[in-house]
């Protein structure tokens, strides 16, 4: 290709509306154009590094057992009722009516799809186990699209399916994807962590997101550096810690405390450490139910675990109003003396607490040497609900987490039969029993990884692409095009490493030798060989190595043999560590 004709426009202002080096980036170097809040089209040079990031994707899952198939972005309505989230999946999800009035959506997710789809050709085990997958665009209609293809509406995913016949064959295609998700984010040059995470609205239980390690990612990472335990801050958890251990049950004493709201300003008037004393925080759930939450005073309520203790669908801080109808005064809730009517769900640490503190209910009180073992209060439920932060103990091996942030390329989910048995997608055994089959998921975002390989891989210059993905592999700059014997020997490297198989582009404008360097690194080639005045003094060309700097001088009719050792190189080291076996 020459970029005379190239379909590519590069600019050399950062755009206001980007804040993030990717999005600034995919917009100066023409990958991507806005066409509306949330929704882009991807130019000549941006589509091409997304295809590769998809032949990455059909390769590895192709060797794997996978077989590509094509579902609509358009589904009817009457799948998700069958399943139950047409009415609880929310907003994000854009629902419409065809001229007969009949309801339609445009698809976030194909879980429901699929499903059906199986279910009516797929009757016995010998056809099972079964790895479809395909790789669409999807919607969802976000609230707050932002961070250009990190997160926007429309989007293009790769979303696989696994069927099996029961937990263990599960297991192992689970394994096999973990894997081949290893091999695709370690082709695509991704520093990433596979972290235990949270099924979210996909549901079921069992799941890894692979994070691309950026400090621009929106999720929060804990990881343990002696051993191999990862997990989000909305997944993971640490052992339960006692406090007041050995300690003598003291009776309780009500305290004044005016004008104390917060954990700090208890803590420094009446002298108690946070982890002494019990944070009291209210929400309501799905409208309806009023719940008490308690953690210790230094924790914080993870939410996403909250929501799932609770199971409801909509969640949110109870209003001023709505705690004093139900007795208790904004900034001194607790739980001694409180009504039926409210819910106390607690964190497992609060039941090991002795002569702990906690709200006194009344405006500008709280008690003292409150024990949940003495019976000074109920609790409805107990369960993990406390924000797990950098510094707690390892639960594998006791050592302190290390914190990090990630951007979600990819998950891995274990469905089982949450969508088999509400579908009633079903397989006959060998004694003509019927049986729900045993499910995954598997979803990437193809976007998304593009953008992550952005972060990772740019400087003050613009993108630095890794050989597999990027956009072309060489880019040939002839210096002055006047110059006729440079511009020739220019285009019979261009036409022999064609002949090849390289990508290779070639800068043939009428452009100053500047404007051709700046465009150069801008879009990131991973090899430019530069023709230029050392052609003529030396019969040398430039080889610049786009990752590390480094320019090699070559002999001219050396050029095209030390770019193919180059390209073997650079596709060497990123070759993923898994080989698939029978």
């Amino acid at each position: 290709m020459r970029m005379t004709q190239l379909y590519s426009t590069t600019l050399r202002e950062v755009p206001a509306e980007a804040e993030i080096a990717s999005h600034q980036l995919m917009l100066r170097a023409g990958l991507i154009h806005k066409v509306s809040m949330g929704i882009y089209t991807y130019m000549p040079l941006g589509w091409r590094t997304l295809r590769k990031i998809e032949n990455i994707i059909r390769e590895e899952m192709d060797a794997y057992g996978g077989q590509e198939l094509l579902m609509p972005v358009v589904s009817p309505a009457d799948v998700w009722q069958e399943s139950g989230r047409w009415w609880v999946y929310g907003k994000e999800l854009m629902r419409m009516k065809d001229r007969h009035e009949r309801d339609y959506l445009l698809a976030p997710t194909h879980e429901e799809i699929i499903t059906t789809t199986v279910r009516q050709d797929i009757r016995s085990y010998k056809q099972l186990p079964l790895l479809p997958y395909q790789i669409q665009t999807k919607f969802r209609d976000e609230r707050r699209p932002r961070f250009g293809v990190m997160r926007c509406r429309e989007f293009i995913m790769k979303d696989g399916y696994s069927f099996d016949r029961d937990e263990e064959g599960l297991a192992v295609t689970y394994r096999k994807m973990h894997d081949a998700y290893t091999n695709m984010f370690t082709r695509c040059g991704l520093n990433f962590r596979p972290v235990a995470a949270d099924s979210g609205a996909i549901g079921g239980e069992g799941s890894h997101e692979f994070m691309a390690l950026s400090e621009v990612g929106e999720s929060q990472i804990l990881f343990c550096n002696h051993c191999d335990y990862a997990a989000t801050d909305e997944f993971a958890s640490v052992d339960p810690v006692p406090t007041g251990v050995g300690e003598e049950m003291k009776e309780i004493v009500r305290v004044e405390t005016p004008n104390c709201k917060t954990m700090e300003q208890l803590a420094e008037l009446l002298k108690v450490p946070s982890d002494r004393a019990v944070k009291s925080l209210c929400y309501v759930a799905d409208e309806k139910r009023f719940i008490l939450v308690l953690v210790r005073g230094d924790r914080q309520v993870n939410e996403v675990k909250l929501n799932n203790a609770l199971d409801c669908f909509e969640l949110r801080f109870a209003t001023d109003e709505e705690i004093r109808a139900h007795g208790m005064e904004p900034g001194y809730c607790g739980p001694v003396g409180i009504g039926e009517d409210v819910e106390i769900f607690a964190d497992r640490e609060v039941p090991l607490m002795v002569n702990h503190e906690c709200g006194g209910v009344q405006k500008d009180f709280h008690l003292l040497n409150v024990n949940y073992q003495r019976g000074d209060y109920r609790i409805d439920k107990i369960a993990d609900l406390a924000l797990v932060e950098a510094g707690a103990k390892c639960p594998i091996c006791g050592a302190p987490l290390d914190s990090a942030r990630g951007i979600e390329v990819g998950q891995i989910f274990k469905l089982h039969t949450k969508y088999s048995d509400k579908l009633h997608c079903v397989y006959v055994d060998e004694a003509g029993e019927e049986h729900p089959m045993v499910m995954g998921c598997y979803g990437i975002g193809v976007g998304r990884t593009m953008a992550a390989v952005i972060e990772q891989h740019h400087d003050e210059n613009g993108i630095s692409w890794p050989i597999t993905v990027a956009p072309y592999e060489v880019l040939i700059v002839p210096v002055n095009d006047k110059d006729e014997w440079l511009v020739e020997q220019a285009e019979n490297i261009y036409r022999s490493l064609g002949k090849q198989g390289v990508e290779v582009l070639i800068d043939d404008r009428k452009e100053r030798p500047g404007v051709k360097f700046n465009d150069a690194d801008l879009l990131g080639f991973p090899i430019r060989v530069t023709m230029g005045k050392k052609c003529h003094e030396t019969g040398n060309a430039e080889i610049k190595i786009r990752e590390t700097g480094e320019v090699l001088e070559v002999p001219v009719d050396q050029v095209v043999e030390k770019v193919l050792e180059l390209k073997a190189s650079m596709l060497a080291a990123l070759q993923g560590p898994y080989a698939w076996e029978e």
